[in-house]
């Protein structure tokens, strides 16, 4: 098994459907921040690669078709030299949107989380990959915008897909040459189901 897919868009881009629609469409498991909750054995390793210790991504996600979402897009362009034929894919969402759907879901739930390493690994990723001032709109927006901005311009034009959740299953089915599953794209995690999960920490 090897990765396919490389996510570089950051939370609530669209990133759950996304994990759903990859896990349809390549047969094989997405890793997403959803994924490290129950494995804590995985933080250790997100943590040193937020302090810039790397591991052997080809090793540590041998198991997994996909790596999408944070932290994995934190680091897509290091997962991405260890994986040189996966798709570089950029889930994106207009600012204001994004802006409004992160502070009030995983913003708030990493602020609010108790102390622990998950905790730590998620303020380090932010601090040293985005910005660690996420409460505070212009900054997180900023970031964001130059997050996108980078990924746009240092991704390989042919292994690149820039894509939003309403444009469903075609350009990333004919991005990695499948056919469109007859289902019905997943659309999972609004803000409204976020709020529902009683574990603060989901995103």
């Amino acid at each position: 098994m090897t990765l396919r897919v490389i996510g570089a868009g950051v939370g609530r881009t669209g990133t759950n459907s996304l994990q759903h629609a990859l896990e349809i469409l390549l047969g094989g498991r997405c890793y997403h921040m959803l994924e490290v909750f129950p494995r804590p054995s995985d933080i250790p390793v997100w943590h040193a690669a937020a302090l810039g210790d790397m591991p052997d991504w080809r090793l540590f996600l041998k198991d997994w078709t996909a790596a999408i979402d944070w932290p994995a897009s934190a680091y897509w362009e290091s997962i991405a030299q260890a994986f040189p034929d996966a798709l570089i894919l950029l889930s994106y969402r207009d600012e204001e949107a994004w802006w409004t759907s992160a502070s009030n879901t995983i913003f708030p739930a990493a602020a609010n989380a108790e102390d622990s390493p998950w905790r730590d690994m998620v303020w380090d990723m932010l601090k040293y990959r985005f910005t660690e001032k996420v409460g505070d709109k212009q900054a997180a927006i900023a970031a964001y915008r130059a997050h996108n901005a980078y990924v746009r311009a240092k991704a390989p034009r042919d292994r690149f897909l820039a894509w939003q959740a309403h444009e469903g299953w075609a350009p990333i089915c004919a991005a990695l040459d499948l056919p469109i599953p007859a289902a019905p794209f997943p659309h999972v995690n609004s803000t409204a189901e976020f709020k529902t999960r009683r574990r603060p920490t989901d995103a």
